[in-house]
């Protein structure tokens, strides 16, 4: 498992310089998959953050005995995708009304939450946020917490890719299938 403090990179095949959002939408399964094949993302990671204990892994994760959350690192190059718009595609392809869950998975650790990586990112979080609030876009209050970025582990190696690399199995099939179409469906003009 490799820890990083989250910091904003350049890419190094590219002289444009990239920017990383971490989000965390319930299962990082499921925010990995929609956030792969937009045009503009350069790398999903899933991972953890927000927890207390240092390098944490799946299981104490999923039992809920770290404060970790499942989440993604996405980074992106603003000049083809904005943190606006990945915003946007997280809020659309998961239920920021729910606290500490997302449909089955329950817990703090499948919690709607964002970790912005600077005061730019925060402050469009919460402007989002308060629009689709004002919008009264799902009907109910949004819970998404905005938390202080701290360090991001990268989950173990059979998490990264799951969906491209299991699109048969049964939770990708039941879960992840209907999020994939619906950013197709949606957003299918910033594919790749």
């Amino acid at each position: 498992m490799t820890q990083d403090n989250a910091t904003r990179p350049d890419h190094a095949q590219t002289d444009r310089p990239l920017e990383q959002a971490i989000f965390a939408g319930g299962c990082f399964w499921c925010t990995e998959a929609v956030m792969q094949d937009l045009r503009g993302v350069e790398q999903v990671e899933s991972g953890y953050i927000g927890g207390s204990v240092p390098n944490p892994d799946y299981r104490s994760v999923c039992g809920g005995q770290t404060g970790h959350a499942e989440a993604v690192r996405v980074t992106f190059d603003p000049a083809q995708v904005s943190y606006r718009d990945l915003l946007g595609l997280f809020f659309a392809t998961h239920d920021p009304t729910t606290l500490n869950r997302q449909g089955a998975d329950v817990g703090t650790q499948y919690r709607s939450a964002l970790f912005p990586l600077s005061r730019a990112q925060e402050e469009t979080a919460r402007e989002l946020i308060g629009q689709l609030t004002a919008e009264n876009t799902f009907g109910r209050p949004i819970v998404t917490s905005i938390e202080p970025a701290s360090t991001f582990y990268v989950a173990e190696a059979y998490h990264q890719n799951y969906y491209k690399n299991n699109p048969g199995q049964g939770y990708c099939m039941a879960v992840i299938s209907p999020k994939v179409a619906k950013l197709r469906q949606h957003y299918g003009d910033r594919l790749r």
